[in-house]
Order: structure tokens, then sequence, then C-alpha cells
């Protein structure tokens, strides 16, 4: 069972489109994972302008491969590292918690994580 950054179970991320290191809706990885897909983001202009600035068009469909291009609001697995640059570029995009894997506490802290997460939990006194 796969668990996300607040220690639930893992949340789907997205099913149209279809995102996931194994195009199962699912930000999980696996060792063959070099990117490590594990953080759900909630795409938007400036990050996709970065991104492809970086070498990665996420845009631009490219139907020999059944990919339709992503669009700002669309939700996708993103690389950790790339979200680690982009965060450090001032462009990151926003996360779905819920939907991140627990791997990437490795590299960002929970505290920074919930300053960009659209489901924050609430912390009552």
């Amino acid at each position: 069972m796969d668990i996300n950054v607040l220690g639930q179970t893992l949340k789907p991320c997205s099913m149209a489109p279809l995102t996931g290191f194994f195009r199962d809706g699912c930000c999980r990885t696996h060792e063959t994972d070099i990117g490590e897909h594990i953080v759900c983001v909630v795409l938007s202009s400036p990050f996709l302008r970065f991104s492809q600035q970086r070498g990665n068009d996420l845009s631009t469909p490219r139907p020999e491969y059944g990919f339709a291009g992503l669009k700002p609001g669309d939700q996708w697995c993103l690389c950790a590292t790339r979200w680690l640059e982009a965060l450090k570029a001032g462009v990151a995009p926003q996360i779905v918690l819920a939907a991140t894997h627990e791997n990437i506490l490795d590299l960002i802290s929970l505290e920074t994580l919930v300053e960009y997460g659209i489901d924050r939990p609430v912390f009552k006194d």
C-alpha cells in the first residue's frame, strides 16, 4: 500500500489526463522510475513554460505517443527533482498532498509541501 505525505493511503492524482509512472492515475514509483514521478501537481502556465525551457515540453500534443499535451489546471505526476527545480526558480506548481507520495519527504520538508498544498490539512488548537 502506497502512503501519501500526510501518512494516509495515496489517492489518485488524475485519470484524465491519465498520469503516473504506471499510467494508473497515481503518483507511485518503482526502482525503474529514475525521475521519481511522485509529486501530484496542478499545472500552471509559468510552470509549463519553465518545464519547456528545461527541455521537457509537456504542452505540445504528441499523438504518436498517445499524449494530448497538458494545459494549466491539469493534474499530473511530476518528477520530484523537477518540482524542486521549479521551487528554486519561483515557479513551483501547487501540490495535491493526498495524491503525493511520501518518498518526496526525503527531498522536501512537509512544511514546504503544505505551503504549496491545495488540500492543506486544518490543524485545530
